[in-house]
């Protein structure tokens, strides 16, 4: 069974660059098909689809923030990382990692990410 578990800070100043890990375990983020995304949900509000990596490496993102976001991985850790840049505290937010794209088949415990000076 595959589990995940995000980690990074928990503060982050305006204007900063949000960076978060995701550790998989039970599964290799290599396997044939599976994608792994980043998704998020700010205070009061719905989840939110950021964006995946596929399992041959490939990105995609949600046309909203696909100008402040990249995901990348490191396979022999099998782990994969987000990047969010010129944060502002709209961006505030619990941060998720997941398995699946269009149906999220497993969901980290989430971060609280806090943009504040």
């Amino acid at each position: 069974q595959v589990q995940l578990q995000e980690s990074g800070p928990g503060l982050v100043k305006p204007s900063q660059t949000l960076s978060l890990t995701c550790t998989v375990s039970g599964g290799s983020i290599t396997t044939s098909y599976y994608a792994w995304s980043w998704i998020r949900q700010p205070p009061g509000k719905g989840l939110e689809w950021m964006g995946v990596i596929a399992y041959d490496g490939s990105t995609y993102y949600s046309p909203s923030l696909k100008s402040r976001t990249s995901i990348s991985r490191d396979t022999s850790k099998n782990q994969f990382s987000l990047q969010l840049s010129s944060v502002t505290p709209e961006d505030t937010a619990v941060y998720y990692c997941a398995r699946g794209r269009y149906t999220i088949v497993a969901l980290g415990q989430g971060t609280q990410v806090t943009v504040s000076s």
